[in-house]
């Protein structure tokens, strides 16, 4: 599927009614409902779009050091996070993100740990989201 300008469409996302999306990733026919959060008119019963980016960036961390790690014969054989999203006013956004990475169990060198650490550091949502959000990080081995 093809927009106008002839980019492949990665999502196609519709209103539901009462404040909530469901959004189809095209390639695959997953689906994602979102929610409008309790502090913002909604029910909370499903991640919200800002959730959504907050998830994306730990998701897209653990991911890009996968690659980096399957590309250099590093055994990664574990990747946890959590991620708590506050939001701030005025205008209403994601003002800052606190994110914990549990890479227990690795058993990574601490030269191993620091490079990760940049890889994980440099993944597109982070850089993306860069100069506009607060991060705050704390990685443990």
């Amino acid at each position: 599927m093809l927009n106008s300008s002839n980019q492949a469409i990665t999502a196609q996302i519709s209103y539901l009614g009462n404040l909530r999306t469901e959004a189809t990733h095209v390639k695959s026919g997953s689906k994602i409902i979102t929610d409008a959060p309790t502090d913002n008119h909604g029910k909370g019963e499903a991640f919200s779009p800002t959730d959504l980016v907050a998830t994306a960036y730990v998701s897209c961390l653990l991911t890009v050091v996968g690659i980096h790690c399957a590309n250099n014969a590093i055994n990664y054989t574990h990747g946890e996070g959590t991620v708590v999203k506050i939001m701030g006013d005025n205008p209403r956004k994601i003002d800052r993100l606190e994110i914990e990475i549990d890479f227990s169990g690795n058993n990574w060198e601490v030269k191993t740990q620091e490079r990760l650490e940049r890889v994980a550091l440099a993944c597109p949502v982070a850089n993306t989201l860069d100069e506009y959000v607060d991060v705050n990080i704390n990685f443990k081995y």
